[in-house]
C-alpha cells in the first residue's frame, strides 16, 4: 500500500483543485465517488466537496471501500467487484489552444467558425472552452510566446484536428467559412492519401484543420 503521508497530500491536492475549479478533477470524482455520478462537470465543481470526500476519493482509487479501511488496512475491495466496472470509453477529445486575447479568440470561434461558448472561467478571463457539435476546443490564455517566430507556419504545425463525415460536407465547411472571411493557412485541396481537407489560421497562429473524406 502507498505511503499512507502521501495520500494525505493527494487528498488535500484534490481538494485543492476543486476549490480552484480545476475542470479534469470533475471527472474523476464523478467515476470515484457514487454520490457525484449523476453531476455534470460544472455541478461536481459547484457541489459541497470536503477533505474527507477528497480522503475517500484515494481510498476508492486504491481499491478500498473508504478511508478507514485504507488507513487499517482492510482487505481491497474483492476482484469480482473490479471485474464489474466496465471499461472506460473515451468518448471525445479536446485540443486546447494558447491564445493572447481570450475575448478576441471566442468571438472569432463564434463569429467566423460556428462555436458556441461552453464556459468562461476567470476573473478576468483565462481559460475556457468553445463547442461545435462533437468538436471542443479549449482556449487558454498566455501571455508569453509559445512557439518560436513562424515556426508553426512554416512547418504546418496543427494545433487541432477536427473532422466531418462526408465530402459534401467539407465543401460546405469550406464555402460557409470562406464566405465568413475566416483566414487560411491552406485552401481545401484533396490530399494523396484520399482525404480532402483545409487548415485554418485563428487570430494568434494556431492551425486548425478540418477534414473529411475525398470522395
Amino acid at each position: 500500500m502507498p505511503n499512507l503521508e502521501n495520500l494525505k497530500k493527494q487528498a488535500k491536492q484534490y481538494l485543492r483543485w476543486h476549490r480552484e475549479r480545476y475542470y479534469p478533477v470533475a471527472a474523476e470524482i464523478r467515476a470515484a465517488l457514487p454520490r457525484f455520478q449523476h453531476l455534470d462537470d460544472n455541478q461536481v465543481l459547484e457541489a459541497n466537496f470536503k477533505l474527507s470526500d477528497a480522503q475517500e476519493l484515494i481510498a476508492r482509487q486504491s481499491g478500498f471501500e473508504g478511508w478507514q479501511a485504507l488507513k487499517t488496512g482492510a482487505p481491497a475491495m474483492t476482484v469480482q467487484k473490479k471485474q464489474t466496472v466496465p471499461a472506460p470509453v473515451l468518448r471525445s477529445t479536446s485540443a486546447q489552444l494558447f491564445v493572447t486575447d481570450i475575448k478576441a479568440s471566442f468571438e472569432f470561434f463564434t463569429t467566423k467558425l460556428g462555436f458556441g461558448v461552453d464556459f468562461v472561467y476567470g476573473d478576468p478571463a483565462f481559460y475556457g472552452q468553445v463547442t461545435r457539435d462533437n468538436a471542443q476546443l479549449a482556449l487558454r490564455l498566455i501571455c508569453e510566446p509559445v512557439f518560436v517566430g513562424d515556426i508553426r507556419q512554416r512547418e504546418h504545425l496543427l494545433s487541432a484536428g477536427i473532422t466531418v463525415d462526408t465530402a459534401d460536407e467539407i465543401k460546405q465547411l469550406f464555402l460557409n467559412f470562406r464566405a465568413a472571411g475566416v483566414p487560411f493557412h491552406q485552401v481545401l485541396r484533396k490530399e494523396p492519401w484520399g482525404a480532402r481537407n483545409f487548415i485554418v489560421m485563428d487570430p494568434d497562429g494556431n492551425l486548425i484543420l478540418f477534414a473529411g473524406p475525398g470522395d
